[in-house]
């Protein structure tokens, strides 16, 4: 079980901020930003979007934590559930287009010299353009397995499907992203 520098775990702390403990709150919020922002950049592909997004997350999360039953799923299961309700919220608003230059910049590592910089930036843009091809399902079902590296049950959780539907789908998401990468 995971702790934090006091020794509190994560149900402990789960358990203080549904007492409206803020403190305990933001423990959690420093234990899964990272991962959240993350997730959302992938999305949305814009530095100010995803914050302003994660943002919006963690403040529905504090809302409602309250109501979080612990089942036998990871707390960030919940938190990417309510990411990727705010990631489909934000493009029902709000359906302008980010230029993937863009993202592909931002992604790439900055210890590669400048050849392997370009190189890098080139297929990570070209990796984007065709994720875009994709359904946001399984745009989503790729970030969160490959990405953030969650276990298929986790993303079923957050997805609402059946672990099995979501192999499924991962593995058409997979076909469907090899077709398009080769024909490219």
């Amino acid at each position: 079980m995971v702790e934090d520098a006091a020794g509190c775990s994560e149900k402990a702390l789960i358990h203080r901020a549904a007492d409206g403990d803020a403190e305990a709150f933001g423990d959690l919020y420093v234990r899964h930003l990272d991962q959240i922002y993350r997730y959302i950049f992938y999305k949305v592909g814009d530095a100010k979007r995803a914050e302003d997004l994660t943002e919006k997350v963690f403040l529905n999360a504090w809302e409602a934590i309250e109501d979080y039953q612990i089942r036998g799923h990871p707390f960030s299961s919940w938190l990417y559930r309510i990411a990727h309700n705010a990631v489909v919220d934000y493009y029902r608003a709000e359906r302008d287009e980010q230029p993937l230059d863009s993202v592909a910049f931002a992604l790439t590592d900055e210890a590669l010299g400048p050849e392997e910089t370009l190189l890098a930036k080139q297929e990570v843009s070209r990796l984007l353009e065709a994720l875009e091809e994709l359904s946001e399902e399984k745009q989503a079902l790729i970030i969160l397995r490959f990405v953030e590296g969650l276990a298929h049950a986790e993303v079923a959780e957050i997805l609402d499907k059946s672990e099995v539907a979501c192999r499924v789908m991962q593995h058409r998401a997979l076909m469907a992203l090899s077709e398009i990468l080769q024909r490219g």
